[in-house]
């Protein structure tokens, strides 16, 4: 089957709740986006709020804290929110790739494969049945000789070392004690959390659930987004190809990739849409197929969305492609449109209220620059 862009864009803003809004809440959002990358908490709630047909404020927060969602280490070794189910799958093929093992690993954290194995197994005698700021975790972890020597990768704010416990499962954060971040065991803390399943039991639920929200996209996108590129290129292959007849290869503008097979009627039947829409920072509409992804933004202007020190940039989108970005400021959206364009002339002002009831305000005023 032969698609276009403009009809893939056209299903990806229905898909991921940007142009047909979700009425059920952050749980939906989140499980059909993939996940909510949750680095920035006020950008994650952002990206549910303009999603949400009322958005709530606090709504993906209350999820995590009533334990119906579940913040951690997963994709690309960054925070995100995620419904257990799906989180447990993410987990356990972020976790095949073994990225500790790797001498490039130990050299930059310092911790070799025993120690990270006596970490992980120590971190979950640690959390079980209790919620202990990093503070707590690292004293009760370093008053043992043997991980005394890795108190200050342990006290990092980056988490190096505490990541490939979460893609084994050991832990997650938990509700923020005023400031502070804190841990504890998804058992402990998550409902009907099923545990890590075997990689290729937990293949299907990933894949379809990323295809479901970004397709077509091919085994090397899937794996880019899910870490960056650190699983076997023939692994990610078979995992595509034991879907069988559930997957369907399209053709998209000369681009070959795959789509759940039962999304291929509604993509074929989609026809492109003109709406205006503002996204947030570290938005899962551009994180999902990756900023690298030409079609979507243009590469001459990927440094304005993809900015230092991993800031993804508040986003504006035309016809689903990516043609500015935004900021906030005061009561107004400043707008910067790529390659001096004028602003939209249709649509805009819809998306900037929205943009206002998501934030809490009566109303916001636009200011290209």
């Amino acid at each position: 089957m032969r698609v276009t862009w403009d009809q893939v864009f056209a299903w990806r803003l229905s898909r991921q709740y940007v142009a047909s809004r979700a009425d059920e809440g952050a749980v939906e959002i989140a499980e059909r986006l993939c996940g909510v990358q949750a680095q920035v908490t006020s950008a994650a709630e952002l990206a549910v709020a303009l999603r949400g047909t009322k958005p709530e404020p606090g709504a993906l927060v209350r999820a995590l804290d009533d334990g119906v969602l579940m913040k951690t280490w997963a994709m690309r070794g960054t925070l995100h929110a995620l419904t257990p189910a799906l989180a447990a799958a993410c987990l356990a093929l972020i976790g095949s790739a073994r990225t500790w093992e790797k001498p490039s690993w130990q050299k930059h954290f310092g911790a070799s494969p025993a120690e990270v194995a006596a970490l992980t197994e120590a971190v979950a005698e640690v959390l079980d049945s209790a919620v202990l700021t990093r503070d707590e975790l690292v004293e009760a972890l370093v008053s043992d000789p043997g991980f005394h020597r890795l108190g200050a990768e342990l006290r990092s704010g980056w988490g190096a070392l505490l990541k490939p416990l979460a893609w084994q499962g050991a832990l997650c954060h938990g509700p923020a004690r005023g400031s502070k971040v804190t841990f504890a065991g998804p058992a402990h803390l998550v409902r009907d959390w099923p545990g890590l399943p075997e990689p290729d039991a937990a293949a299907p639920l990933a894949i379809l659930g990323y295809l479901n929200a970004y397709g077509p996209a091919t085994p090397e996108t899937f794996d880019a987004w899910l870490s960056r590129n650190s699983l076997r290129k023939t692994t990610v292959r078979r995992w595509f190809a034991d879907l069988g007849d559930r997957l369907t290869e399209v053709d998209v503008e000369g681009r070959s990739a795959f789509l759940p097979t039962d999304q291929v009627d509604p993509l074929a039947a989609t026809a492109p849409n003109t709406s205006v829409h503002l996204l947030g920072a570290f938005d899962q509409y551009v994180l999902g197929p990756g900023t690298g992804d030409t079609a979507l933004l243009p590469g001459a202007h990927r440094a304005k969305v993809s900015r230092t020190a991993g800031w993804i940039s508040p986003i504006v989108v035309v016809s689903g492609r990516i043609v500015g970005t935004w900021e906030l400021a005061d009561d107004a959206v400043e707008i910067a449109m790529f390659d001096g364009a004028h602003l939209p002339k249709q649509g805009l002002d819809a998306a900037v209220a929205h943009v206002a009831v998501a934030v809490g305000r009566e109303t916001l005023t636009v200011r290209p620059v």
